[in-house]
């Protein structure tokens, strides 16, 4: 009797030759292997469960697979061709197809090529064995899941077209419930997302295990909308100017495979001296790439779309489009400008982007912004086709339960992936049917948790929590009736974004032309207003302003823009708990009125000490006069020069504003620290307290200046200036240091309705 194949001592040295090969990187010899001993190709050499074949794609060895398929895929062809008849005991010890292989993760090689995004070993794995594409692992993805839970556009595109007809959606849902778009849209690759939402127009209404469904997802994101991003004035320009292209719907196109995958290149070293030739080189190649497509680009497209409808037999087959997809993979669309004008346009944006690297940005900076603007406008058209694709859903019962799908049902994709599994040889035949009873009852349970987990909150509320601007606006365009959705706690888009700070949802909807008094006295569970939640102090300290005494100043502006926002005694006065809002910010807001009362003497107590030192050094140099006076006249000797009245008037303006300083400081430090000085009294007194100090440094120094510049004007004349900044710089650094908290005591004192910082809310 023949020992089984995991026993036979030469099988074991097979296994051996080829790991101790395959670490050296000897692949040639692990090809030659393959072609000898048709054993080896089943042979798992790893603690792992993969066999050579999963170690080359891992290693991304794009031409050794190709060569390992083919030896796989002669030897299946011939022994196919030489078989007999097969009896019963010649069908027991018939194993599975050595492609099909999977580790202890249940991963195939081609679950590696795509988890990489390598398409070349995609098409060469799966081209002439699509049903590949369907094979689930251990965690029930296939490889077009994983192809989109990575983010790789190019993988999913190939691997999509290879799915056979009528059986794409049984690839595109993993066994928790998560579909690829919600993959997509998690991971933020939303070119890819747009990618699925056009051809997986079934999935966008679907629900998750929490049930969220893809525009949820969407909500929880505000740093993929430009209402939730921050830029500076100089970069914000720069997002302005840079132009960016829409989505547009795209197929599987025709790859030079010599060239799939970029991560081969070399990394790029040369001195730093270098970097602005070398991104004006980068700016040449990207404007090759932009203008080599337009010369050629009837005859390109023409010869890629035959040899995708005839691919050559042998090879690593292309698949031919599937399903529903474009024909031309282009959504037609009016153009701005006339096509004769592309190169045209083109060289405007190459001479725009060698301007910026003239300037010190850099090309890394700007694709930097490029990259945050792309993301913005994209993620813009996610939101309008899930909307778009969401109109039918909105019904009567749009306010409890919106974007729910009646058809097909929640539970059907599930049971897909169930009997997908089984059809893949997961379950024996003898548990399937108590496995389809039970699975029955859990797909029943799940739905119930899903119905309810979907109540709780609708996108548009999750927006307004998260301060989508953008979403809530067009939730609100397509669908009005979803100003009246409220969450578990009965609070609708109102009290979320008054609770969460979000001033800008907040404006957006006092302009709105909408009912007010059905939508602004709207109380939560506990009767709290909109104007108690405002008086509610929120733990995550969302206004970015730096020290309590500043974010306690932005509480209370919030506090009363929020409470002029609706005539008086417009909201409720009384909760449930019988508490007013006022009582309510009174006890919420203690610790932070604290926290800013010691943040003030500490500031102040720094700052008084500097401004006394000023003022003890002003009045001795005003009381002093450089050169001295003529004798029985008492009038300076230097009275004439422009250097003496500079000293003079200097050492005036040091003391004054100095004893101001120090005056102010001393004010803050005997203040009470009511609450109510938090909003104008104290802010303003720190602001006139540091405007004082800043200009009597200023003063200072340039007193110092002028009375120094008697000594060496004759020596040292054209030096001294130098000389003089130099010796300001240790006081200088004090200014410079305290400028940024100026700056925002100027922000936070003038400004009416505070600045949300834009960290997400879960």
């Amino acid at each position: 009797m023949l020992q089984p194949a995991e026993q036979d001592p030469e099988v074991e040295q097979t296994k051996k030759d080829l790991f101790k090969l395959a670490m050296q990187g000897k692949w040639n010899n692990v090809v030659e292997i393959y072609e000898k001993k048709p054993q080896a190709h089943r042979a798992k050499i790893t603690r792992s469960g993969d066999t050579a074949l999963h170690i080359a794609v891992s290693d991304r060895k794009e031409s050794i697979v190709e060569e390992l398929v083919k030896c796989i895929t002669d030897e299946e062809a011939k022994e196919a061709s030489t078989s007999l008849p097969e009896g019963k005991g010649k069908q027991a010890e018939k194993s599975k197809h050595p492609l099909e292989i999977a580790n202890e993760r249940g991963n195939t090689p081609l679950h590696l090529a795509a988890s990489i995004g390598n398409v070349r070993m995609c098409l060469c794995i799966a081209g002439g064995h699509r049903e590949l594409v369907g094979i689930r692992n251990s965690e029930k993805e296939t490889p077009l899941f994983l192809a989109a839970l990575h983010g790789k556009k190019e993988a999913f595109l190939c691997l999509h077209g290879l799915c056979k007809p009528g059986e794409q959606y049984n690839c595109c849902r993993r066994g928790d419930g998560e579909t690829i778009l919600h993959c997509a849209i998690s991971g933020e690759y939303f070119d890819l997302a747009y990618q699925i939402a056009h051809k997986y127009e079934g999935l966008i209404n679907l629900f998750d295990e929490r049930g969220h469904t893809p525009l949820h997802l969407l909500a929880s994101k505000p740093a993929a909308f430009e209402s939730g991003s921050r830029l500076g004035w100089f970069n914000k320009i720069i997002y302005h100017c840079l132009y960016v292209e829409e989505l547009k719907e795209e197929s599987f196109p025709h790859y030079d495979i010599q060239q799939t995958f970029e991560d081969k290149r070399e990394p790029e070293e040369y001195p730093k001296n270098y970097t602005t030739c070398m991104d004006f080189f980068h700016l040449l190649e990207v404007l090759w790439n932009t203008i080599k497509p337009a010369t050629g680009k009837k005859d390109s497209t023409t010869s890629e779309k035959s040899d995708l409808e005839n691919p050559k037999k042998g090879q690593c087959d292309a698949p031919q489009n599937q399903g529903k997809q474009s024909s031309n993979g282009v959504d037609k669309q009016p153009q701005l400008f006339p096509p004769n004008y592309y190169i045209s346009i083109e060289l405007i944006k190459f001479i725009y982007r060698a301007m910026l690297v003239i300037l010190g940005l850099g090309f890394k900076e700007i694709k930097k912004i490029q990259a945050k603007k792309e993301k913005h406008i994209w993620s813009i058209q996610i939101m309008n086709k899930l909307l778009d694709s969401s109109a039918s859903e909105y019904d009567s019962s749009a306010g409890s339960q919106p974007f729910k799908t009646k058809e097909p049902d929640e539970t059907e994709p599930l049971k897909e992936i169930h009997e997908a599994n089984d059809t893949n040889g997961m379950k024996t035949s003898s548990s399937t049917e108590n496995e389809k009873s039970n699975q029955k009852k859990k797909t029943d349970e799940m739905a119930k948790e899903i119905d309810e987990m979907a109540k709780k909150e609708t996108p548009i509320l999750i927006a307004a929590k998260n301060g989508i601007v953008e979403m809530v606006e067009r939730i609100l365009e397509l669908f009005p009736v979803a100003i009246h959705d409220m969450n578990s706690e009965k609070k609708n888009i109102i009290l979320l974004a008054v609770e969460n700070r979000q001033t800008r949802v907040y404006a957006l909807l006092l302009k709105r032309e909408i009912l007010k008094d059905s939508i602004f006295h709207v109380v939560d569970h506990e009767g709290n207003s909109a104007l108690h939640l405002a008086a509610k102090l929120n733990e995550r300290h969302p206004w970015r302003i730096p020290g309590a005494a500043l974010q306690m100043q932005w509480e209370i502006k919030w506090y009363e823009y929020v409470k002029n926002s609706m005539p008086m005694h417009f909201f409720v006065r009384y909760n449930n708990n019988s508490k007013t809002a006022r009582e309510i910010f009174t006890k919420s807001h203690a610790d932070l009125v604290e926290k800013g009362g010691e943040w003030l003497n500490n500031t102040s107590n720094s700052c008084s000490v500097v401004a006394a030192l000023i003022a003890t050094v002003a009045f001795a140099t005003s009381a002093t006069v450089p050169g001295g006076v003529k004798e029985g006249l008492g009038v300076p000797t230097l009275e004439n020069q422009p250097a003496f009245n500079v000293f003079s008037i200097a050492s005036l303006i040091a003391l004054c504003f100095s004893v101001t300083a120090v005056v102010m400081f001393l004010a803050i430090l005997t203040s009470r620290h009511q609450e109510k000085d938090f909003g104008s009294d104290l802010p303003k007194k720190l602001l006139f307290g540091l405007s004082s100090l800043f200009i009597s440094i200023a003063a200072i120094l340039v007193s110092f200046c002028a009375g120094h510049f008697f000594v060496l004007k004759d020596e040292l004349k054209y030096y001294a200036f130098p000389i003089y900044a130099v010796t300001c710089l240790p006081v200088t650094f004090f200014a410079v240091m305290q400028f940024p908290l100026y700056l925002d005591l100027i922000w936070a004192t003038f400004k009416k309705v505070p600045q949300r910082s834009y960290a997400a809310v879960s």
